[in-house]
């Protein structure tokens, strides 16, 4: 009906297949199938190698590894997460790659490169994060993450935006064209309860999707920084732009829900005394 929206309506994809021109009355079964076949390859054109099982997924769930060593002993090691869908299946799996210093000195505010690899060890998607200066909240510098494949070629950003209470960030195509919003809660902490980050339309009136921190428990929430993750996405998203959404909640993960080793150190001292 005029005058109402639906997130196919708001949510631009990359490249668009052009119908055929075929005569339908001679040959309407034939016609038929050929249109059938067409459809079936949609999901995958234009997609970087190794995405294109995103193509039918309308949910993603991020679990990040446990490390004993990190825990015992507060020392800060390179995070890995493992991707799966709705129904446990593991498809994906990352690495952040980054020196003993650099973790255990920058904290949170850490530049980092993730890699994620499917089931075959094959690099598919490259995170990277530049260094800058989050210790002002809100007043420093905005962060940052570029998505692009092993090869270099580059599928986007997510970017954040300055705002006085709210946690917000753009998500933009290869040529920094805005595409949509995420807009998250003022009070970030999960000890008591998800948290949720919507994904909006770009005038942030159509909710589409969402990015959820899943609370893990009041203790392991309080000793440790370990996340989980569900990714809800819009029904009929571009699998690039699915890849955008899955590096924005690296990003998110990273400036909110990891903690310095000297803060956890703390926290463990007190626990224990």
């Amino acid at each position: 009906m005029e005058g109402q929206k639906t997130s196919k309506d708001i949510i631009p994809t990359y490249q668009q297949a052009s119908s055929s021109s075929s005569p339908v009355q001679q040959q309407p079964v034939s016609i038929k199938l050929k249109q059938s076949t067409k459809e079936e390859q949609l999901p995958t054109q234009n997609c970087p190698p190794g995405l294109e099982c995103l193509s039918e997924l309308e949910k993603i769930m991020i679990h990040q590894k446990v490390q004993l060593l990190e825990v015992c002993l507060c020392i800060e090691k390179n995070n890995k997460y493992v991707l799966t869908n709705s129904l446990g299946e593991k498809i994906y799996k990352a690495t952040e790659n980054n020196c003993f210093c650099t973790r255990m000195i920058l904290g949170y505010c850490r530049p980092f490169t993730i890699k994620i690899c499917d089931l075959t060890n094959q690099e598919v998607i490259t995170l990277e994060r530049p260094l800058r200066c989050n210790w002002l909240c809100s007043h420093g510098c905005l962060q940052e993450i570029k998505i692009c494949t092993p090869s270099g070629i580059l599928i986007g950003y997510v970017s954040q935006k300055r705002h006085a209470f709210l946690r917000k960030f753009t998500i933009q195509d290869e040529e920094r064209k805005d595409i949509l919003r995420i807009v998250g809660p003022f009070f970030w902490c999960t000890c008591w309860r998800d948290i949720e980050y919507k994904i909006k339309s770009l005038d942030e009136k159509i909710v589409v999707g969402n990015i959820s921190k899943l609370f893990s428990g009041l203790i392991k929430g309080l000793c440790t920084d370990y996340s989980n993750y569900a990714i809800q996405f819009p029904s009929g998203l571009d699998v690039k732009m699915k890849a955008l959404v899955i590096g924005a909640c690296f990003l998110i993960d990273f400036m909110f829900y990891e903690r310095c080793a000297i803060f956890k150190l703390c926290i463990n001292r007190i626990l224990i005394s």
